[in-house]
């Protein structure tokens, strides 16, 4: 059975690298994608520091959808190629946002964030998704979450039956 273990660190690749290693266990032996979305949103909000919404937007339809999340209620659709998560799943490249009120055509569905870092999710060429997470302090984000938190979507495709 898995238990979250707190982590007490300000490195944050020492953090990516015990998130990894949570998110082996988590996965170990689970391939539905709902589970491992929820449990993986979950551990990122309750583990990593000033996040304040951490989930995904499945792509349907030449649209967004939103999925499993932690936080507050946020926008159900997002058209592609609109806001950071349109942007990004159309790109199919991570974003990092500094400070949200400056991104053009920026979707507001919580007024305290700041700043934001999406990740696309692609299995074998086709788009699966984002994962979107939010941060009431601008510049929250940088390249250190950047790669950790590829290697988590890595890990969550990996591992989940899409």
């Amino acid at each position: 059975m898995f238990q979250l273990e707190e982590v007490h660190t300000s490195d944050k690749t020492a953090l990516y690298r015990h998130l990894i290693e949570q998110v082996r266990h988590l996965f170990e032996g689970e391939r539905d994608f709902m589970a491992n979305a929820a449990n993986l949103s979950s551990l990122l909000y309750h583990t990593l520091p000033d996040v304040n919404w951490a989930g995904f937007y499945l792509h349907k339809h030449r649209e967004l959808v939103l999925g499993p999340f932690q936080g507050k209620p946020a926008c159900v659709r997002i058209t592609l190629g609109r806001g950071v998560c349109g942007t990004c799943a159309e790109k199919r490249e991570t974003m990092i946002v500094d400070d949200v009120t400056s991104f053009p055509g920026h979707i507001a569905c919580d007024p305290a964030s700041r700043s934001e870092i999406v990740v696309p999710i692609v299995r074998y060429q086709r788009l699966i998704g984002v994962l979107d997470l939010d941060s009431p302090v601008a510049g929250r984000f940088d390249a250190i979450d950047r790669t950790g938190l590829e290697e988590l979507v890595r890990l969550f495709v990996q591992h989940t039956d899409l």
